[in-house]
């Protein structure tokens, strides 16, 4: 668990004090939103189990949900719906989420901690962490509210679709 707060301790010895990580989900389905979120934890935040959401069942991602909801400082959320993915892309409807998801956070974000190798053009300090879902606490913390977010948003859609069956493979290609 240390070892994933490498890159928020860095962050805090530099002067940062709201540090954000920002991630995504939806990258990779046929069909659905891109789905992004971003989170602040307090400096002492300490819960074990937070790893990478693609690495917990969906009862583990459900239960640390709560858990991540209840302790942090903050949490946002953004999300691009297909339509607006087909207009603009994937990688800019995924920038996009994460730039709604880090201004729902407010003012106080000092500093984001991002997932991947593109930063989210926002006027704020950032840092890319490519696979940093693995390697970064609060990161692993929005890719755990990211899934679980999207996950309620495609059962839902299996609901009035229910031939394509979203409920069971939430929009990914099986």
């Amino acid at each position: 668990m240390e070892n994933l707060r490498t890159y928020e301790q860095k962050a805090f010895s530099e002067g940062f004090r709201e540090i954000a990580g920002v991630d995504e989900v939806g990258r990779g389905p046929l069909a659905g939103p891109v789905v992004a979120a971003a989170v602040i934890f307090p400096p002492a935040f300490n819960v074990s189990g937070i790893k990478d959401s693609k690495k917990l069942s969906s009862g583990q991602r459900e239960k640390l949900f709560g858990r991540i909801c209840e302790a942090a400082k903050a949490v946002g959320m953004g999300m691009v719906d297909q339509d607006e993915i087909d207009r603009i892309n994937i990688g800019q409807a995924g920038l996009r989420a994460m730039k709604m998801a880090v201004y729902c956070l407010g003012p106080q974000v000092d500093f984001l901690l991002v997932d991947g190798i593109i930063r989210i053009p926002i006027p704020i300090p950032q840092q890319t962490i490519k696979k940093g879902d693995n390697l970064s606490f609060s990161i692993a913390a929005a890719s755990i509210i990211a899934k679980v977010i999207r996950d309620k948003i495609m059962i839902n859609y299996h609901k009035k679709y229910s031939v394509y069956n979203f409920a069971r493979h939430k929009g990914y290609g099986t």
